[in-house]
């Protein structure tokens, strides 16, 4: 029995013994989608049309304890199908979430299952690290860790945190971050030291590392008259050193009920032997509130280095348990790319001009 599956066992144990131990009943809630997507780049033997439908249940308990102290658990499960037409190429099932959490005024302890998101950045995400979110997904979801995570809070101005994390060949890897709010802004300090072997993507580019190395990154927000904003990052292994950097800005045009405006900026150096690799992207993102359920957004995304621009509008429906969502999106075709067809991605999300109708349901 591997150590991953005793853990889920672990958890459910928990979970079970929890739903008989608390006095508060338990919440049961979830997150279903499904969309069709359309486009005029395919690939070979595949349908023009492709559609996705997701269910995440999630259930959540909690006990409240003496002076302001929660104990609280929660579990969830994901499962995705894939279709082509009427084809179904790919399924998933996992477990999305499955975590218990003691937490107090000053201290938060969290093991299991859980997202960790740091870093003030929207779209090019140097610290993206342990985390899939992604701006353009109207779901909002994200992958987890496996991990044991602490946060304490000495004042309302300064946070520290702490994290061990199991990956997926049972290696420990940890790390831990200070983040301080003063009348010049908000800081961040990280640190992150994994020993493993394997092949990871770094930042929501996803920037190869291979084997052990250390991640140390500084990040920065100021809001004032406008809102700005830094990720620096150094990535340091025995075979290469790569440094990230991410500025952006924004601002809000008092047009109408107010115009979000924002720019971000990204460069990557990656030094491997003797060689170094650069890379730079740009990202526009503007967003409008059309009343109080419509929404209005547009990024777009530019590679710098490889002259390629991605571009996406969405037009968001928000009611009180499901939205709407009429995407178009205009992306490099496969045939742009210095790759065979056999090495990019077999789905029509991404490449060329595609319309996607998203429907969102929370219950």
């Amino acid at each position: 029995m591997n150590k991953s599956f005793c853990n889920i066992i672990f958890y459910l144990i928990i979970l079970i013994q929890s739903i008989n131990a608390f006095e508060n009943p338990f919440s049961f809630k979830g997150l279903f989608w499904t969309s069709t997507l359309t486009s005029n780049d395919v690939p070979n033997s595949r349908s023009s049309i492709e559609s996705t439908m997701g269910y995440i249940p999630t259930l959540s308990l909690f006990k409240e304890l003496s002076n302001n102290k929660l104990v609280d658990t929660e579990w969830a499960y994901r499962l995705d199908s894939f279709y082509s037409g009427d084809s179904l190429f790919n399924k998933n099932e996992s477990y999305h979430r499955y975590w218990v959490r003691y937490s107090s005024e000053k201290l938060e302890v969290r093991l299991g299952l859980q997202k960790i998101v740091f870093g003030p950045s929207f779209v090019l995400r140097s610290l993206s690290w342990f985390d899939t979110i992604d701006l353009k997904d109207p779901t909002g979801q994200t992958d987890g860790v496996e991990a044991l995570r602490l946060r304490w809070f000495p004042s309302n101005s300064l946070s520290l945190w702490s994290w061990a994390i199991n990956n997926d060949q049972d290696t420990l890897s940890h790390g831990s971050r200070v983040e301080l709010s003063n009348s010049l802004g908000e800081w961040g300090l990280t640190y992150h030291q994994d020993p493993s072997n394997s092949l990871q993507p770094i930042g929501q580019i996803g920037v190869p590392i291979f084997g052990a190395h250390s991640r140390f990154a500084i990040d920065y927000r100021y809001d004032g008259f406008i809102g700005f904003w830094n990720e620096s990052v150094l990535v340091s292994s025995d075979k290469s050193e790569i440094i990230m950097a991410t500025v952006g800005a924004d601002y809000t045009l008092p047009i109408a009920t107010g115009i979000l405006v924002m720019a971000e900026y990204m460069s990557i150096s990656n030094k491997i032997d003797s060689g170094e690799l650069s890379q730079s992207y740009t990202a526009l993102m503007t967003s409008m509130p059309l009343g109080m359920v419509h929404q209005l957004m547009f990024i777009s995304q530019f590679d710098l280095e490889e002259n390629r621009s991605y571009n996406y509008l969405r037009w968001s429906s928000t009611y009180d348990h499901y939205s709407l969502n009429f995407i178009l999106s205009i992306s490099p075709k496969r045939a742009d790319y210095n790759l065979s067809e056999e090495h990019l991605p077999r789905s029509l999300a991404g490449f060329g001009t595609g319309f996607q109708f998203m429907f969102i349901y929370n219950h």
